[in-house]
């Protein structure tokens, strides 16, 4: 069976996410089941995972500027899937200095897959038809969100933690596969600057042009006020909302449902918005979400079911419409460096908010943690009406505009 490109690396992204929620879903199980580890080792060892997101981005993104993406992909995936395995093997032998080590390696390849797919997006498709391409691939990320912790603890309930990792591997194998049928993609510019030069550039361009500026200043704030909510929303529904532990379980789970239908959403909705507007939608709707948790107990938890739905819809609509705008303002040999700054601002904002969420709802209450929700959404929204953004009406505009402002740098 033969793919389109744009197909076949929706494909590979699905898998390569696959692997990456399913070794972090299988973590924590193997820890606590078969480890007979507490939180602190959980802790210790998620951070290790996560921490590949801030330390591989930056001179990953600079490398893949200067290479071919293709090759890129399949590494990573390749890595990614000898890591996992090893993960599996270091797991059923409780060798934790081991598991440590591969599962930061393995998240290591999701890292750089993600940067080189979106860097290899603009190559494979028509600036018109960007939207379209980027929900094709948000939407397989959605998917593999919602279905890696199902798949994990169906194999945890069956006394099998560790072949979450097993399972892991072989989706990062079968993404390296398909992205191995993609065409090459090799350095679109001549310049090889020193690897430090390479990542201040790359930092640089997204503080000096005003729609990526405003995009991070966005990301930034939202991912604070979520990661806020992500420490303190279990004990506040528990405790303030009026919400039992399966109903809990089913408001978070109104998150990827949102998220799934967002992404089928997105490029219909591209095709009639101004850009501006699709881009104040996600955080505008995180504001309305925001304040629905405020609202205390309602029948069946319907308001914080609708509030989470939100969540995962609005900011899906954002997160594609700003990924095809950052693809069409930042020229494709800086398309690596670009996406691993956002990454970077974001991954290491995430931490932050969560730490504060948990300091502030221990120190002043969980109703005054919630309270910052809002406002970190309210903040992401004043981040794009501040901005040019907001009376940018199209894709092409904006492409018009950075070619000029580019030009006269010049």
């Amino acid at each position: 069976m033969s793919f389109s490109p744009i197909s076949r690396l929706g494909f590979a992204t699905g898998f390569a996410h696959g692997a990456d929620q399913l070794a972090l879903a299988a973590l924590p199980l193997v820890v606590t089941l078969g480890l007979g580890g507490g939180p602190g080792l959980v802790g210790l060892l998620v951070a290790a995972q996560s921490a590949a997101w801030l330390l591989v981005s930056l001179p990953a993104g600079a490398l893949i500027d200067r290479s071919d993406k293709r090759r890129w992909m399949v590494g990573a995936q390749t890595l990614a899937a000898l890591c996992l395995a090893l993960a599996a093997l270091a797991a059923s032998l409780q060798a934790v200095p081991v598991l440590a080590v591969t599962v930061l390696l393995g998240a290591g390849g999701t890292v750089a897959f993600v940067l080189s797919g979106f860097a290899a997006v603009p190559l494979l498709a028509d600036p018109a038809a960007l939207p379209r391409a980027n929900a094709r691939l948000e939407l397989s990320r959605a998917i593999a969100t919602l279905s890696a912790p199902l798949l994990a603890g169906t194999l945890a309930e069956a006394g099998q933690a560790a072949l979450g990792f097993a399972l892991a591997a072989l989706c990062a194998l079968l993404a390296a596969v398909l992205a191995n049928g993609l065409p090459a993609m090799p350095q679109t510019g001549t310049a090889r600057p020193p690897l430090g030069r390479a990542i201040r550039e790359g930092a640089g361009f997204v503080w000096r042009q005003p729609y990526l500026r405003a995009i991070a200043l966005c990301a930034i704030v939202w991912n604070l006020g979520f990661f806020v909510l992500m420490a303190v929303f279990v004990p506040y529904a528990l405790t303030h909302l009026g919400l039992d532990a399966a109903r809990t379980g089913l408001v978070l789970s109104a998150y990827g449902a949102g998220l799934l239908l967002g992404a089928l959403a997105a490029p219909r909705l591209a095709g009639r918005l101004q850009t501006g507007l699709l881009l104040a939608l996600g955080p505008g709707l995180s504001v309305f979400a925001g304040l629905a948790l405020l609202a205390g107990p309602t029948p069946f938890g319907a308001l914080p079911l609708a509030a989470f739905f939100l969540i995962g819809f609005g900011p899906m609509i954002w997160q594609i419409g700003q990924t095809s705008l950052r693809q069409i303002v930042t020229p494709p040999d800086l398309l690596g460096r670009v996406g691993a700054t956002l990454q970077v601002a974001v991954f290491g904002v995430r931490p932050l908010g969560a730490l504060l969420g948990g300091w502030i709802g221990a120190v002043w209450g969980l109703e005054m943690a919630i309270l910052l929700v809002p406002v970190g959404f309210g903040l992401s929204l004043l981040a794009i009406l501040a901005s040019p953004l907001r009376r940018l009406g199209s894709l092409e505009e904006a492409r018009l505009y950075s070619g000029a402002e580019q030009l006269a740098q010049s």
